[in-house]
């Protein structure tokens, strides 16, 4: 009787230092779970779950890239518990977008924890909604976003889920960083959403291994039961930018940003600090000064200089689209007018296309009042030193339906063949959240588009003088559709048809973007 207790101790104290040392074996064993139909179950992990639990172990960084539905959330939160059980003043700290997922963690690793075995629970613990102390001096601690999140505390593991969703990520992980710079690890996991933000960038710079971070992408199809037949029935109904953030780890097509995720990328990779010309906020900044004997456009978009709207214009040379300089500000449309003139001159009195719909009308007139010698005017795109013929012609760019959509399409188009470069971190952030709302493209709520349009404004002229991207008629906004469509995306074309943009067809694109080319081009 006393040897059968002996021997089964001393099989407990080698089942303890087996678990010690292999979380994949303590996981497999001594891990349940509450499955929502069936109750308590044992975890029993599959290929790629133990992958990604050597990897946790392996690299102290770990980003990863995945679908829904593969119970990646549940092996963080026992490998989490491993940690605390099994090492001393273990801080381990998890942050999830909402409240209710950061209890949900905690609620796991509190199911587990009560379904331990006895003998394999040596420290005792105690436990709220948000926390789990362990006497042997480690925590667990489970907090929704906020921007002061862990800064005070010295981290062992920090876990960031659906990273990609949370605002001010950029900030919050500045924070944080710090707390794991000394020996800490990290396990930063989402589903994408869109080719921006804070773990957008993380995880581009570890696949080009610019960073810290492992990566590890899961889409669907790496769950042995997850088939194609389960994919049909589970994206029945789904829209095509659902199925690319849940199921496909595929950022282009889970966003609904107006460029593409590698123009984005090229415009951030390129962006260059300007020489500060004027005002102490940079509303002016210049990369190139004028050379003799070079032509310069200048596109600008006005706003009545209050508010949340800025006035903003780009000088690009023309025809080879070097951006020179951008001036983004709050003044009134005369003091506008009155600094184009000025920057206007600085290029060799460069040609200045201003839009002139509403407040922009009186930015227009005050040019024509200082006698700016070189202004657009509309309908005569064929020369760069027009001449209006009656007093009343009014100069400038009218933003209607049907130009907008013109000089979008030949923006886009500039900036996915790389005639035009920008350097501008400022137009960068504002392309960022430069979206789609159904099938206009425009800047989110909060934010600011007018570097965006002042640009396409400068590349619409330049294009109609010069020719130098667009003058192919509607096979250009064919292109920029099929840009819309989303149609990069990897899913199988049997799963998600091949379609355009909501609210445009091949049929009526002629007509919605108007014929391109109809001008008398000058080389």
């Amino acid at each position: 009787m006393l040897s059968d207790v002996k021997t089964a101790k001393s099989a407990q104290l080698q089942e303890i230092v087996r678990c010690g040392r292999d979380p994949i074996h303590f996981i497999k064993k001594h891990v349940f779970i509450q499955h929502p139909t069936r109750g308590k179950v044992q975890l029993d992990t599959y290929a790629f779950q133990d992958d990604c639990v050597q990897a946790f172990e392996a690299n102290r960084f770990n980003i990863v890239l995945k679908s829904r539905q593969l119970g990646l959330s549940t092996i963080c939160a026992a490998y989490a518990l491993w940690l605390a059980i099994f090492f001393k003043n273990k801080n381990i700290l998890v942050i999830a977008t909402k409240l209710p997922t950061a209890q949900n963690f905690t609620k796991k690793v509190k199911y587990a924890l009560k379904h331990l075995p006895k003998w394999l629970v040596l420290p005792t613990f105690q436990f709220n909604q948000r926390e789990i102390r362990f006497s042997n001096g480690s925590t667990i601690t489970a907090i929704p976003t906020s921007e002061d999140a862990g800064r005070s505390e010295a981290l062992s593991l920090l876990i960031v889920d659906e990273a990609a969703f949370i605002k001010n990520f950029e900030d919050i992980w500045t924070g944080l960083y710090s707390t794991i710079s000394r020996g800490g690890r990290a396990i930063v996991l989402s589903t994408p959403n869109g080719a921006d933000g804070q773990y957008y960038r993380l995880w581009k710079q570890a696949e080009a291994k610019q960073n810290d971070f492992n990566p590890i992408r899961l889409p669907w199809m790496v769950h042995p039961d997850q088939d194609q037949a389960w994919f049909d029935r589970e994206t029945r109904g789904m829209s095509r930018r659902a199925i690319a953030q849940e199921l496909m780890c595929d950022f282009l097509s889970s966003g609904d940003t107006f460029l593409q995720a590698d123009t984005l990328d090229d415009m951030r990779r390129g962006t260059v600090a300007g020489q500060q010309v004027l005002g102490e906020s940079r509303e002016l900044v210049r990369w190139h000064r004028a050379e003799p004997g070079k032509r310069y456009v200048i596109g600008a978009d006005v706003a009545r200089g209050d508010g949340n709207d800025y006035s903003a214009f780009h000088v690009v040379q023309a025809p080879e689209m070097l951006v020179m300089a951008e001036y983004k500000g709050k003044c009134r449309p005369d003091r506008f007018a009155e600094l184009l003139a000025r920057v206007g001159k600085d290029y060799g009195n460069a040609l200045i296309a201003i839009e002139n719909n509403n407040i922009g009308y009186m930015a227009c007139a005050k040019l024509q009042d200082l006698a700016y010698p070189r202004l657009y005017y509309e309908g005569h795109g064929g020369s760069f030193d027009y001449r209006p013929l009656r007093s009343n012609e009014l100069p400038g760019f009218t933003t209607s339906v049907k130009t907008r959509d013109k000089m979008l399409a030949r923006l886009e188009e500039a900036l996915r063949n790389g005639h035009i470069r920008p350097t501008s971190e400022r137009l960068y952030k504002e392309f960022t959240t430069f979206i789609w709302h159904g099938d206009r493209a425009e800047s989110s709520r909060d934010s600011n588009d007018d570097l965006v349009m002042g640009l396409a404004i400068a590349v619409h002229v330049i294009d109609e003088i010069f020719g130098q991207t667009c003058a192919r008629g509607v096979g250009m906004a064919l292109a920029l559709v099929r840009a819309m469509s989303l149609s990069r995306s990897p899913t199988p074309s049997a799963a998600i048809p091949r379609t355009m943009a909501p609210g445009i067809t091949r049929d009526n694109l002629a007509q919605r973007i108007g014929t391109l080319g109809d001008h008398n081009w000058l080389l």
